[in-house]
């Protein structure tokens, strides 16, 4: 994520217990958070939570999703959604129930593995108790079906951002950092539990409908358009999105030969293609220092309004039309490679994101201004954050998760490496790190076994102290 002036203090999200429905959690916390069995005693359950430093009651124990297939019918013109989600998951311990993440909603019906199962609600737990009990090990599918009309989240810390399924002046886009997925799709709503998707969704025409992966099909019936998207290759859930409205399709091709998509405001496309047309150049350049572009496409979506942000969102950013900037370009680009393929295993480091893509946005803007310009700006921001006594990026609360910490910081992290290293040897590890964690979730601690593996020295206290120390480090000469 990006904003183009982050401020610190100010870039927060708040726990899901104090700001998301605080009623109905409360309840849920008094109620020990235990899922609804629906009769079945002490059987063994999933759990309603995976226990996240920041946020423990998102996402669910026990499964593992392997594909999530969406099948929506969205009517634009009074925001509302019919629609049914199939999971193919495997068991990773005996269930009895499991649960899955969805807010609001009316739910119609579940079925798993074919048979209609019972389901309770409890604030955004979904409890399913399948009507054969579930093997370690057991490929199993369940569809939900349920209508009704989403409501993204409002977060008083985040000012600029609702969380989840936003709908403004006939347009619908999706932004659900960290959370909001569960305001348009049941799902295994955290970070570490990536998997491929299908998105079938269909609109009334004209809607053009944007989502991640690939376009595979579109198909006219009456006055309906079905668009089909598939993202084969594994997703976290906030990084699914949508995007419905008046919008162009303007493609290009990098120089390595992946395709470059936009979706544009029709009465603007000119000018955005103009502001995006070196896209490829900027995807090749990244390609070459980190590694092969990890998805088969890529593009942006500009919204036909001011967000104040950009949104890295899988092989689709999401941009407002005030932040179609090269630098932010550069920026979510980077994404693609850290936060999307690589991406942190739990929501108090997302330096791993953040620090990545501020410091390599900076590179992109090397390759023509020099590297003494690099250092010399990041020496201002040393100093700027010397003076504001800006805590240490490695393990950061939900108020720090999108702030100059994790930012400014975290890019500090990379460029203190990269002094102390030289450049051939910061850009193997950078190349190692990517290539060894390609498609699945990291840890600080993974990011420091390969720095001290390819370097052939131990920079344990070295990276301890410019992630984990309250006061920085002085910077390597």
């Amino acid at each position: 994520m990006t904003q183009r002036f982050p401020v610190p203090g100010r870039q927060r999200l708040c726990s899901l217990t104090r700001c998301l429905l605080p009623l109905t959690f409360a309840l849920f916390l008094l109620a020990g958070c235990q899922p609804v069995s629906a009769g079945r005693g002490s059987q063994p359950a999933g759990a309603p939570g995976l226990g996240d430093p920041n946020f423990p009651f998102l996402g669910n124990g026990g499964y593992d999703v392997e594909h999530y297939t969406l099948d929506l019918t969205v009517q634009v013109s009074d925001n509302t959604i019919s629609g049914t989600t199939t999971l193919r998951a495997t068991a990773i311990q005996p269930l009895s129930t499991f649960n899955l993440d969805l807010l609001g909603f009316t739910v119609d019906a579940v079925h798993v593995n074919d048979l209609p199962a019972e389901f309770s609600r409890r604030a955004h737990e979904l409890t399913i108790a399948p009507r054969l009990r579930l093997s370690a090990g057991d490929l199993f599918t369940t569809v939900i079906r349920y209508h009704g009309r989403p409501e993204a989240l409002a977060d008083p810390d985040l000012a600029f951002i609702s969380q989840g399924w936003n709908q403004r002046d006939g347009t619908i886009f999706v932004v659900s950092e960290p959370g909001g997925a569960m305001t348009w799709y049941p799902s295994n709503n955290h970070l570490s539990d990536k998997a491929s998707y299908t998105m079938r969704v269909t609109v009334d025409a004209p809607n053009v409908v944007a989502a991640n992966g690939v376009l595979s099909d579109t198909r006219v019936t009456g006055n309906q358009i079905t668009y089909v998207w598939e993202m084969a290759q594994p997703m976290a859930t906030y990084l699914a999105m949508l995007a419905i409205g008046d919008f162009v399709r303007v493609e290009g091709v990098g120089s390595e030969g992946t395709l470059i998509r936009h979706y544009f405001p029709r009465a603007d496309a000119a000018a955005l293609t103009a502001n995006f047309a070196n896209t490829g150049e900027i995807l090749d350049f990244y390609s070459d220092l980190i590694g092969d572009y990890p998805f088969d496409e890529y593009g942006v979506v500009v919204m036909p309004f001011p967000l104040g942000f950009a949104l890295e969102t899988q092989t689709l950013s999401v941009f407002g039309i005030d932040v179609t900037l090269e630098s932010v370009n550069a920026h979510e680009l980077v994404h693609q490679w850290f936060g999307n393929s690589v991406t942190p295993a739990a929501w108090n480091e997302t330096w791993l994101n953040e620090g990545f893509a501020s410091y390599l946005q900076k590179l992109w803007s090397e390759r023509d201004l020099g590297s003494e310009l690099t250092d010399n700006g990041m020496r201002q921001y040393y100093n700027a954050m010397q003076q504001m006594k800006l805590p240490a990026p490695g393990t950061v609360g939900e108020r720090d998760m999108f702030s100059m910490t994790v930012y400014e910081r975290g890019a500090w992290v990379l460029h203190a490496l990269r002094l102390e290293l030289g450049d051939d040897l910061f850009r193997q590890i950078l190349r190692t790190y990517y290539a060894r964690f390609e498609g699945g979730n990291v840890t600080t601690a993974d990011f420091i076994a390969v720095a001290n593996e390819v370097s052939g020295r131990d920079l344990t206290g070295f990276l301890n102290g410019w992630i984990y120390s309250a006061e920085m480090p002085s910077i390597p000469e």
